[in-house]
C-alpha cells in the first residue's frame, strides 16, 4: 500500500512526521514516527528515516505501508543455527522479510543481521553481510549469508550451480496425486498480476520433486509435502503446487485458502526445512536442519489446537 502527497508552500519548514501524521490514512503523529523509523517514507524519491526532516514547498512525500508489526525483529540466539568467521546461518521465522523494501528497512533479516553481527567481536574485523539467496516473507526457515567477502563467491557459485541442495515442508489441502514425483515446466512473471506462471516457452526452466509424508482427513483434509527445489526460481514451489491444484494452505495470492473447516491460516504454510552445502572456505560438508514450526504442526490440527470460529 502506497500513499502520495505533494508539499505546498503551506508546508514550507515543516518536520516530515507532522506531515505525515496529518496527511497519511488514519495516522498519529507518533505512528508517522514509527513508519518512518521503519524506513517507509520516501522524500523525493529516497528513503527518509529522520522524523524531525523540515520540509520545503514542492517535495513529493510517498508512505508505504505493509502492514507488517512496528516492533522491528531482532535476531536472538535461538534464530542463530550456525555461525563462524565466515557464514552464518538463521532459522528465519514467518512474517519477517527477507531484504529491505520500500515500506521497511529496520526490522527486515538482512537489517537484523547488521544489528547482531555489530555486537559480535570475536573476530576482529567488521563482519560485511553476502546474501546469497532469499525467502518470501511468510516462509520460514533456514537461509544463509556469507560474513566474510571471501566466503561470498564460494556461497553464491553453490547456489547458482545448484551444488547447494535446499528442501522444504509446505501444508497443503488435500492429497496430492500420486503422492510422490516432480513438477517441471518453465515459468515466466505474469505482466498483469505479477505472479509466476508456466509458459509453453519463453520462460525458465523450473523443476520442483515432492513426496508426501503424511496426510489426515479429520477433522480437515491436509497433508504435509516434502519438496526439493532442483532449480530455484522465484516462487517456484507456490507455483507449482497451484497448478498442481493444491497451493499452500493461507498462500491466498496462489489461489490457496485463509481458513479451512474452521481452521485460520495466517501465513503460507512453506517452510525451508534442510539445507546441505559445502562450507565455502574449509570445503567441509555441512547440512542443516530447523524443525517444523508450531502452525505447521500436524499434531496440532488433530488435536483441534489450532482451530477458531469461522470467519464465514
Amino acid at each position: 500500500m502506497v500513499e502520495r502527497f505533494k508539499t505546498g508552500p503551506d508546508d514550507q519548514g515543516r518536520r516530515l512526521d507532522q506531515f505525515v501524521g496529518e496527511f497519511g490514512d488514519s495516522l498519529s503523529r507518533s505512528l508517522a514516527r514509527k513508519l518512518i523509523d521503519l524506513g517507509g517514507v520516501h522524500v523525493d524519491g529516497r528513503r527518509v528515516r529522520k522524523s524531525g526532516l523540515v520540509l520545503a514547498a514542492g517535495q513529493r512525500i510517498e508512505l508505504h505501508r505493509d502492514h507488517g508489526s512496528l516492533a522491528p525483529f531482532r535476531i536472538e540466539t535461538e534464530h542463530v543455527v550456525f555461525q563462524d568467521e565466515w557464514i552464518i546461518v538463521i532459522n528465519k521465522p514467518s512474517g519477517v522479510e527477507t531484504q529491505p523494501t520500500p515500506a521497511r528497512y529496520r526490522g527486515t533479516l538482512y537489517e537484523a543481521l547488521q544489528v547482531y553481527l555489530k555486537r559480535d567481536r570475536r573476530f576482529g574485523r567488521r563482519l560485511e553481510i553476502g546474501m546469497a539467496q532469499r525467502l518470501d516473507r511468510d516462509t520460514s526457515g533456514l537461509i544463509v549469508f556469507s560474513i566474510h567477502p571471501r566466503a561470498h563467491k564460494g556461497l553464491t557459485e553453490q547456489m547458482q550451480e545448484r551444488s547447494a541442495h535446499k528442501r522444504y515442508h509446505a501444508l497443503v489441502p488435500g492429497r496430492p496425486q500420486p503422492q510422490s514425483g516432480s513438477y517441471h515446466s518453465q515459468l515466466r512473471r505474469d505482466r498483469r498480476s505479477g505472479l509466476m506462471r508456466s509458459v509453453g516457452d519463453g520462460g525458465k526452466e523450473a523443476i520442483t520433486t515432492y513426496r508426501v509424508e503424511e496426510s489426515i482427513t479429520e477433522p480437515i483434509e491436509i497433508s504435509r509435502v516434502e519438496l526439493v527445489l532442483v532449480t530455484g526460481r522465484t516462487h517456484q514451489i507456490r507455483a507449482h503446487l497451484a497448478e498442481a491444484g493444491h497451493p499452500l494452505l493461507g498462500d491466498v495470492r496462489y489461489g490457496g485458502t485463509a481458513g479451512l473447516g474452521g481452521y485460520r491460516f495466517e501465513r503460507h504454510c512453506l517452510h525451508s526445512s534442510h539445507l546441505e552445502l559445502v562450507h565455502p572456505r574449509t570445503r567441509e560438508r555441512m547440512h542443516f536442519s530447523a524443525p517444523l514450526p508450531d502452525d505447521m504442526v500436524m499434531n496440532r490440527f488433530r488435536a483441534g489446537r489450532l482451530k477458531v470460529p469461522s470467519s464465514s
